[in-house]
């Protein structure tokens, strides 16, 4: 069946609904023969009107047509471009100084707060550069393409380091430890130095620097070892068995309330742990300040060796007994 009949079979004559249908059929092809038609148009022959207008420039023979052409495609154009750089440099300064008092307002670390403030800045100046260049007639889509390949390029090879990076920011806004302190962290032990975006300086007791990266720091166990002003000075002590325990216990308890730099509040605590294999073993613990730890320790550790020589109490080395079933046969 040929296409006419099958529509006049479908179709009855006076048809509303299929006339509608054929009248927007008509229609579309007929913007469809319009637009072929319109891309088979010669573009206008801009380039060819911009040389003939340079060329009566040059040679001095320019009218007043020629000189508002000028103006329109090139000289607008590009003082209005210069304005814009002008303007974009000037707000690009400002949201850098807003940025930073912002940040500084709300007490984040000064690092930190710049880094956001350069970011703004920059960003700014990115987007009006974009904006410039549409101004010139410069197609932008491109360069966007091209910045967003290139951030998605430089994230795969500098997957690392921004690991690092989001760890620095992550120290600064969580603040788990200050420079000054004495950081247990990434498998170093030392003064904080400096907290860097990417990596962390320590200064150790034996005055050795290590830049360890922020990453290891932040995925790990972090332990502030001066975050508080004072510490728990702890130590461990055996005893002979055949020493008299309550004895024990007074010339401990005696130490530990004299020793220099030691706190009464909280009161020093001498505990009775256990029996052990060699030994009675005691804790001797005493509170002093942070900053004093170690030199309290020492002289704790001291008066404890001094105190319980002077009550001839005895500290003893691991001892084993060996006792052999039936003797020893003689040769």
């Amino acid at each position: 069946m040929a296409y006419e009949e099958y529509r006049a079979w479908i179709q009855p004559e006076g048809d509303a609904a299929g006339e509608a249908v054929e009248e927007a059929a008509a229609a579309v092809e007929d913007a469809a023969e319009a637009v072929e038609g319109a891309a088979a148009e010669e573009p206008a022959p801009v380039n060819e009107a911009m040389e003939g207008a340079i060329s009566r420039f040059t040679d001095g023979d320019i009218s007043s047509e020629d000189f508002s052409y000028l103006w329109t495609n090139v000289g607008f154009p590009v003082v209005k471009a210069i304005v814009l750089i002008i303007a974009v440099l000037i707000i690009s300064g400002w949201v850098r100084k807003l940025v930073l008092g912002i940040t500084r307002k709300a007490k984040v670390d000064e690092t930190l707060a710049r880094f956001f403030g350069n970011m703004a800045k920059y960003l700014v100046m990115v987007l009006g550069g974009l904006a410039i260049l549409s101004t010139l007639g410069v197609d932008t889509t491109s360069f966007a393409a091209v910045i967003a390949a290139a951030g998605f390029a430089i994230g795969l090879a500098l997957s690392g380091l921004l690991g690092n990076f989001s760890a620095g920011i992550m120290l600064l806004i969580f603040r788990p430890f200050k420079v000054g302190d004495v950081v247990n962290a990434g498998g170093t032990t030392g003064k904080v130095e400096s907290i860097e975006l990417f990596t962390t300086v320590f200064d150790t007791p034996d005055n050795r620097r290590i830049m360890v990266p922020n990453s290891e720091i932040f995925g790990g166990t972090i332990e502030n070892i001066t975050h508080h002003p004072t510490r728990r000075c702890d130590i461990a002590v055996g005893t002979d068995y055949p020493a008299d325990i309550d004895e024990t216990r007074r010339v401990l308890e005696k130490v530990a309330a004299d020793v220099e730099g030691g706190m009464n509040d909280p009161a020093p605590v001498v505990y009775l742990s256990e029996l052990g294999g060699s030994s009675i073993d005691w804790s001797v613990r005493v509170w002093c300040n942070a900053a004093d730890y170690w030199a309290v320790r020492e002289r704790l550790t001291r008066n404890v060796k001094v105190a319980l020589d002077e009550a001839n109490i005895g500290i003893p080395f691991p001892q084993m007994d060996v006792h052999i079933d039936g003797g020893i046969k003689q040769g």
